[in-house]
Formats: structure tokens, C-alpha cells, sequence
């Protein structure tokens, strides 16, 4: 986010580079940047005759490295935007003698998204020297609340922790995903509003009742009843709910508390650096190592990779999602 910021600053303050690849696992930012480039190195009259967009699918590099040499007409430069650069994976290497020596007059814009480059190879060193490189990394789950709230208070928002962890919980950690559902919310609710979990299940339609964070957190109090309710929902809801993304959860779930009945340190602010968890949920797991005894977490742990290996078809004996489910809860509980 900072080396966003950054480069978006540098652009402003009319520092700008005759190469920008942006390259990653995380394509949020590489849209984001990729579209402030294109509004915004040129001005809209010279956007005409100066502004190209090319699709890796479309073209070869040498067809890349043609236009990039164009000089442009009646303006300081023209900007050549690459989307979907990926599709050239394998003959990217070819840029290698325009990045040595690029034109002055060009800004080519290069979105590489989902892969990264060899930093050991001769492009990247060039790119790195003449240019700049900047690659987007998937943020970890518990990187995503901070992340969240940035966005948010951009758009004059906040958010409860229950709220984002089931926006997490539903939609991973893709960026993009999360953000088309913020600029929904943002759209429904007044400047100063608090997303609630009744915001997001009335907006969205993730059940504030029947969620994996929900799952989790019975399990944890050992409230075999609203487990059983969850996992039947979930049964009769399988799409919404695939059994390998509530066992892989689930797993984490007791992962964590493992390395938690570990730690010396207690502390709330200690388990959530360690457990890589908002603070606001320590009093959840609090709860759960209290019924789960490190043996009992261990057995459990051990239970859950034979569910995880059946929820992906392997010895299951064609047993239903929903039946698998109540097996790993009678594992548990058990």
C-alpha cells in the first residue's frame, strides 16, 4: 500500500518512469495502479493520438517494443499500456534490449498480473534500473481487517471485526472481490456508517447466523446444537458452503489453537501477533483452549486431515458433503 502511494506521488510530482512493470500474485493493486495511469500521464486531448492499449493475447512483444518506439505526436510523450501481459509469459524475455535502452518519450505501462519475474534474469535487472518493478503480494488473511479499514475510511466508513471477518470468510483474501462488495456498501450507506454483520447479510447475503466464522466459533464454546444447525445449513447450502473451504477453515481453526496452548505469553496482544488473528476474537479462542486440551486439539488435528483427504473425494465412499460434515463434528466433539 505505501509503495502504491508512492508511486501514484511520484507520478503527481511529474517524476515518472519510461517503464513501469507490475508484476504479482495480488492483481487488485496492479488494476488500480494501471488505471490511474491511464487517466492521468496524459491529459485527455493528447490521450488520441498518444494513448495505446494493447491485450497480451493481441500481440507479441516485438509488436510491444514497436509501438514503445513511436515518438508521439504534439505532446512530450505517449503511454503504451500492456494489460494482461501475462499471455506473454513465455517470450517476455525479449524485452530485455528495449528495457536496457528505453525511449525517453514513452511510458509503457506493463500489468504482468498473477506471475512475478525472475529477479536473477537480465530483464528484471534492467527493468529495476531503468525503470521500476513493482510486484503485488497476496495479503495474508490477517493482513486483510487493517487493509480493509484503509479502504474504508477512504470512503467515510468503518466496520465492526465480525463484520470483516466474514467478508474474509466468504471471499478470501482477493482484494478485487472484497472491494466491488465495498463500493456496493459504500454506494446503500451514508458517509459516518458502521458495517455491521446485519449489513452485510442484508446487503451481500452472507447469513450473520450460518457462516463458517459462526461454525468456528461454536465449536469452540462446544455448543454441539449450533454446530449441527450450521453444518445442515450448510448441507443444504452447498455451493455457497463447499465442505474443502469449511474443513481447510476449520483445520486453521485448531492449528491456531495448537500454537496457542504453546505460548508462554498470553497476553491478548501476544495471541493475536501470534495467532495472526484481530484482538477482538482472543476472548473466542480464550474460550476454546479452556474445552479443547492440547491433547484433544492434537487428536482433532489428526481427524481433520482424514476429513479434508474424503471432502476431496479420496476414500469416501461417495458419502454426501452434509454427512461428511457430521462426521467431522462427531470427530470433534467426540
Amino acid at each position: 500500500m505505501d509503495e502504491v502511494v508512492k508511486i501514484v506521488n511520484d507520478i503527481k510530482a511529474g517524476n515518472i518512469k519510461p517503464i513501469y512493470f507490475l508484476m504479482g500474485e495480488e492483481p487488485y493493486y496492479i488494476d488500480k495502479l494501471t488505471e490511474y495511469m491511464e487517466a492521468n500521464l496524459l491529459s485527455e486531448d493528447e490521450k488520441g493520438f498518444n494513448q495505446t492499449v494493447l491485450y497480451g493475447r493481441d500481440v507479441s512483444v516485438d509488436d510491444i517494443v514497436s509501438t514503445a518506439k513511436r515518438y508521439p505526436m504534439m505532446a512530450e510523450r505517449q503511454v503504451v499500456i500492456v494489460r494482461e501481459a501475462q499471455e506473454l509469459s513465455r517470450s517476455i524475455d525479449k524485452l530485455e534490449s528495449y528495457a536496457e535502452n528505453p525511449m525517453p518519450t514513452t511510458v509503457l505501462v506493463i500489468a504482468y498480473k498473477y506471475k512475478t519475474l525472475d529477479k536473477r534474469k537480465k530483464l528484471t535487472k534492467f527493468l529495476d534500473k531503468t525503470g521500476l518493478v513493482y510486484e503485488s503480494k497476496k495479503l495474508y488473511e490477517n493482513q486483510v481487517g487493517d487493509w480493509l479499514k484503509r479502504v474504508l475510511a477512504g470512503k467515510k466508513l468503518n466496520i465492526e471485526p465480525k463484520a470483516a471477518a466474514m467478508l474474509v470468510d466468504f471471499l478470501g483474501t482477493d482484494l478485487s472481490k472484497i472491494a466491488n462488495e465495498l463500493d456496493k456498501l459504500a454506494i446503500i450507506l451514508p458517509q459516518g456508517s458502521t458495517i455491521t454483520p446485519e449489513v452485510i447479510e442484508e446487503n451481500i447475503g452472507f447469513s450473520k447466523d450460518f457462516n463458517v466464522f459462526e461454525l468456528r466459533k461454536a465449536i469452540g464454546e462446544r455448543n454441539v446444537k449450533k454446530a449441527y444447525q450450521i453444518a445442515q445449513y450448510f448441507a443444504d447450502n452447498p455451493k455457497d458452503n463447499p465442505l474443502v473451504l469449511t474443513v481447510g477453515q476449520t483445520f486453521g481453526f485448531f492449528v491456531q489453537l495448537l500454537k496457542y496452548h504453546g505460548l508462554k505469553d498470553r497476553s491478548p496482544k501476544s495471541v493475536a501477533s501470534a495467532l495472526g488473528i484481530n484482538p477482538f476474537f482472543v476472548k473466542e479462542y480464550d474460550v476454546a483452549i479452556k474445552n479443547y486440551p492440547m491433547k484433544k486439539v492434537s487428536q482433532i488435528v489428526a481427524s481433520l486431515r482424514d476429513i479434508d483427504v474424503k471432502s476431496k473425494g479420496v476414500g469416501a465412499n461417495g458419502l454426501p458433503p452434509g454427512d461428511l460434515m457430521k462426521e467431522m463434528l462427531a470427530k470433534i466433539f467426540g
